[in-house]
């Protein structure tokens, strides 16, 4: 089977996503598969470079790579792919729509308020979250253009800086707690790992891809709330519709978890989340690829 390691893409996550794919062409089992890189630098390069592959194994991030477009092509190809499937990971990548699916679900998430371009943002709505707001754009990822912000002067720069990246900004409720993620691979919670940011007051751009930006240790909460944990997250797989794998981030605060968004193509980095998490069940690297590349053959197969 020949497999084509997409990276690359034209979203503001493209380095990211270089950084995945060169991690997966580094680890793949060579034994089993014959691997292709595949970089996009536009849009129809998802198109022209994978006419000679059997499978598409995904490593993009962000937009035009997890929204839901390129699945989309690659189906109209008839090219099976790694990941969730085009509606799931649109729906996903919207952060609005994503929160409102789980809003109808009564899962747990923090309020919030979407700007677009015009909009006027008013401070009485701002006031309404309470201080402090996390503004960011509304399909982005990897925490760019992302804000904690204190004052309604704040909220209205962050709203703008947001919107040279997006269409749509979220102005969200700030909750301050321990940041956690719980990865799912096949429908099974994988053991959850604790954030602790250790440039800054959160899990951003610089402690999420710099080497010793954050520690990211496996924890156990005890039984109640890990086992709230466990199911919220699962609920908010199935209640996008999600599949094969992603990682749902939350944040647990005075023993209450809130889902602050769902990954539908986990970073694979050598300090991403997903990889480690695996580990600590015994599922190496070029045995998670292995069962990415397995359970979504299971499932192309399946629609």
């Amino acid at each position: 089977m020949k497999i084509g390691v997409i990276m690359g893409g034209i979203s503001t996550e493209r380095e990211v996503s270089l950084s995945s794919g060169k991690e997966i062409m580094d680890n793949i089992d060579r034994s089993k598969y014959e691997v292709k890189q595949v970089i996009i630098d536009k849009k129809d390069d998802i198109i022209e470079k994978t006419k000679d592959i059997d499978f598409a194994l995904l490593a993009l991030h962000g937009k035009y790579g997890e929204d839901g477009n390129v699945q989309a092509i690659l189906e109209s190809l008839d090219i099976p792919y790694s990941g969730c499937d085009m509606l799931s990971s649109a729906i996903s990548m919207n952060k609005d729509i994503s929160k409102a699916v789980l809003k109808s679900r009564d899962i747990r998430t923090a309020p919030w308020i979407i700007y677009g371009v015009g909009d006027e943002v008013l401070e009485k709505d701002i006031k309404s979250l309470g201080y402090p707001v996390v503004s960011k754009p509304n399909s982005g990822g990897s925490s760019v253009a992302t804000y904690i912000c204190s004052n309604f002067e704040e909220v209205k720069d962050a709203v703008k800086d947001g919107l040279n990246y997006d269409n749509e900004v979220m102005v969200e409720k700030f909750i301050g707690g321990d940041e956690v993620t719980v990865p799912i691979l096949d429908g099974e919670v994988l053991p959850t790992l604790i954030i602790k940011p250790q440039m800054g007051g959160f899990f951003d751009y610089e402690s999420k891809y710099q080497a010793g930006g954050a520690t990211e240790e496996i924890i156990v909460f005890e039984e109640n709330l890990q086992s709230e944990i466990d199911k919220l997250a699962l609920d908010t797989y199935n209640a996008l519709k999600c599949s094969v794998y992603s990682r749902v981030d939350l944040i647990i605060k005075d023993k209450v978890p809130y889902v602050l968004e769902i990954n539908t193509l986990p970073g694979m980095t050598k300090t991403s989340l997903f990889p480690k998490s695996a580990s600590h069940v015994g599922i190496s690297f070029s045995g998670l690829i292995d069962r990415i590349i397995e359970v979504s053959l299971r499932e192309r197969s399946a629609e």
